[in-house]
């Protein structure tokens, strides 16, 4: 039973926790994953040796609160940006042996997937930038030896700070310029000033109050890390009916 307002999202996991225990248990779905639950909303029934529900219970919960609160809070972001044509999307900073379910449970509330691991794209970050800067490489030659390296097809792209950093970035030939924590003003004057030359990500610091705001700016994506590694879990609980 849900106790709050939310997007449900974890049912077949909990389908699999309670059969891991007890092949035996009944589970009867009532709301499948996308599911908008209100409090009191019932989710499902199971019926079996009391036993077994018990033991199951917490495990089942806490995936299933775990990763409807994160499609809950995913929910809220899209909600927030609806009408702008902008993604909202994850990050890699999820829990660890949780990865394919936390980015799973971001779909499910309506964002999208940024990579699921290194090898998705090459995102060169500023402690790159820093390891490489201290050789001597300048911002462009790091970019050209990064796409030399490449495997063809995979996208690069580029964490920056500065409006001249996007710039260069994008005369450089990145696909995706990240705008790290840049103020609005920064962010819609390297909007303006890349052309189209690339995509645009905006990421750090980016909250429901200011979401929208962001997404005015004209960047194509925002990324957010706190989806999956401070989203509150949904309150949902199970109520033992002994017959």
């Amino acid at each position: 039973m849900a106790k709050e307002q939310g997007v449900l999202a974890g049912i077949n996991v909990v389908r699999k926790v309670f059969h891991k225990v007890d092949p035996e248990l009944k589970i009867d779905a009532l709301l499948e994953d996308g599911a908008k639950v209100n409090s009191g909303s019932i989710i499902a029934k199971v019926e079996g040796k009391v036993a077994s529900i018990l033991k199951a219970e917490r495990t089942a919960l806490n995936f299933l609160q775990r990763l409807s609160g994160i499609a809950s809070e995913a929910s809220r972001y899209v909600k927030v940006v609806e009408g702008l044509p902008v993604h909202i999307m994850d990050t890699r900073k999820t829990t660890p042996g949780l990865r394919l379910l936390e980015k799973y449970a971001v779909g499910v509330g309506g964002g999208e997937n940024h990579r699921m691991n290194l090898g998705d794209g090459i995102l060169i970050k500023n402690n790159h930038l820093a390891a490489l800067r201290s050789r001597g490489l300048s911002l462009k030659e790091i970019i050209a030896k990064a796409r030399q390296n490449a495997s063809q097809g995979l996208k690069l792209e580029v964490e920056v700070k500065t409006v001249q950093e996007a710039e260069e970035a994008a005369e450089a030939g990145v696909d995706i310029i990240m705008l790290d924590n840049m103020n609005l003003e920064d962010m819609r004057q390297a909007v303006k000033s890349i052309h189209g030359r690339a995509l645009i990500e905006a990421s750090g610091g980016i909250t429901l109050d200011n979401v929208r705001a962001v997404a005015e700016t004209g960047v194509d994506f925002i990324s957010i890390g706190a989806l999956t590694h401070s989203s509150k879990a949904l309150d949902i609980s199970l109520e033992l009916e002994a017959q």
